[in-house]
């Protein structure tokens, strides 16, 4: 089954493709205090979403880069709808080999999608080159809430080392140069209601589309997730932003 469709209908529900809510993403905007006009830059900008409220916000001008084809064109409305004639480019493509401007922005964000700079340290780097002297840098990472049972890392298909520390995640940016400024976990509510609206989504488009031959591995994956998250993950794995600054400006 194709990664985007299969994301594309487990996220059909949520405003955020991450497990904060959207009070908390409010709070941590007006924490962000940027000046009006402000340029952004956000890989892996899914729904578009985050661009959308800082453009409500702040009016910020700038680029959101996704590669998914089922969320790019969501982003794109959202911004025709509630942030119309403003300065917001969606624009589908790799984040990895895009051209961003270096330098140029206030902020620049990717949250929840490290893998695209193979790994958090690649990630900070990479948005620390987009960031200008005194600009801000704002990540999504998960980190092991405690020591993960080997049968939690086979049913997630994950390794040991895929995953850091709260601490470790912070310390990732400092040891680059960058200022630590804030970090916000998601809340165990948070995570429950980011699992429970894949889980509902998947359940709901395999009964409307009961045709359709990826459903069984829809399905199939989906559970997998669900039970690995009831059994073990929502007391192993945690997830944060990271807000830090670029020296300078």
């Amino acid at each position: 089954m194709d990664t985007w469709k299969f994301y594309g209908i487990t996220h059909a529900d949520h405003v955020f493709c991450n497990p904060l809510g959207s009070v908390r993403v409010d709070e941590l905007i007006g924490l962000l205090a940027l000046p009006t006009g402000a340029r952004v830059v956000e890989a892996a900008c899914g729904k578009g979403e985050l661009l959308v409220r800082l453009a409500e916000r702040y009016g910020i001008a700038g680029v959101g880069v996704d590669i998914s084809p089922w969320e790019v064109p969501v982003a794109r409305a959202r911004i025709a709808e509630r942030a119309p004639g403003g300065e917001l480019q969606i624009v589908e493509a790799d984040a990895a080999t895009y051209p961003f401007e270096p330098a140029s922005a206030d902020l620049a964000v990717c949250l929840g999608a490290s893998w695209i700079w193979g790994g958090l340290q690649g990630t900070l780097a990479a948005l620390a080159r987009l960031a200008r002297p005194g600009g801000l840098v704002l990540v999504g990472e998960p980190y092991w809430r405690r020591e993960p049972d080997p049968d939690y890392l086979a049913a997630a298909d994950l390794g040991i080392d895929d995953v850091g520390s709260h601490a470790g995640n912070v310390a990732a940016g400092i040891d680059l140069g960058l200022t630590f400024l804030y970090s916000m976990p998601s809340r165990e509510d948070e995570w429950d209601r980011y699992e429970m609206l894949q889980a509902r989504a998947a359940e709901r488009y395999a009964v409307a589309h009961p045709d359709d031959p990826d459903v069984p591995e829809l399905l199939a994956r989906m559970r997998r997730g669900r039970d690995a998250y009831l059994r073990w993950g929502r007391e192993t794995l945690g997830w944060s932003v990271y807000l830090f600054a670029r020296p300078g400006g």
